[in-house]
């Protein structure tokens, strides 16, 4: 059975960065391995993509993103996110990253991956998701950059 991950828009994102050609290569030798791993975005994942300035960056984007499973909001994810914010598991003015880690522990996904290490793939964000999984009877989800996986 194949491990489910969910990406969150900074990973598919990572792909296309000229910005940082390290974690540019970092996440297209993962990409060389993800026929491996059942993979998910979601509806917010999309939002964030197509509201990317660049016309062009955004078109590879959606094409990097279509052959994935979309996951969609739902009450028990919104709910799943207030409790997350009132633990602080992301800054309050992020609860975009809440929903990332909402909708991949509701949807039962094993890793989310991401490289955005100021709010998500931090010690105190694992520490909370920890916590709140347990609590709520959800499966461990673990939160890794893209290479840490390989």
């Amino acid at each position: 059975m194949k491990l489910k991950i969910y990406l969150d828009t900074s990973v598919i994102s990572a792909r296309f960065d000229d910005r940082n050609p390290d974690r540019r290569m970092l996440t297209e030798e993962f990409w060389m391995r993800i026929p491996q791993y059942e993979v998910y975005v979601s509806d917010l994942t999309l939002d964030e993509i197509e509201k990317n300035q660049n016309p062009i960056l955004t078109e590879k984007m959606q094409l990097c993103a279509k052959p994935f499973t979309v996951l969609k909001k739902s009450d028990e994810v919104m709910a799943l996110v207030k409790e997350l914010m009132y633990y602080d598991a992301v800054p309050q003015n992020s609860p975009e990253d809440a929903y990332h880690l909402a909708i991949a522990v509701v949807a039962g996904m094993d890793y989310l991956l991401s490289w955005n290490f100021r709010h998500l793939v931090r010690l105190k964000t694992r520490e909370v998701m920890r916590m709140v999984t347990t609590l709520r009877g959800y499966s461990p989800i673990e939160i890794l950059a893209p290479p840490q996986l390989i």
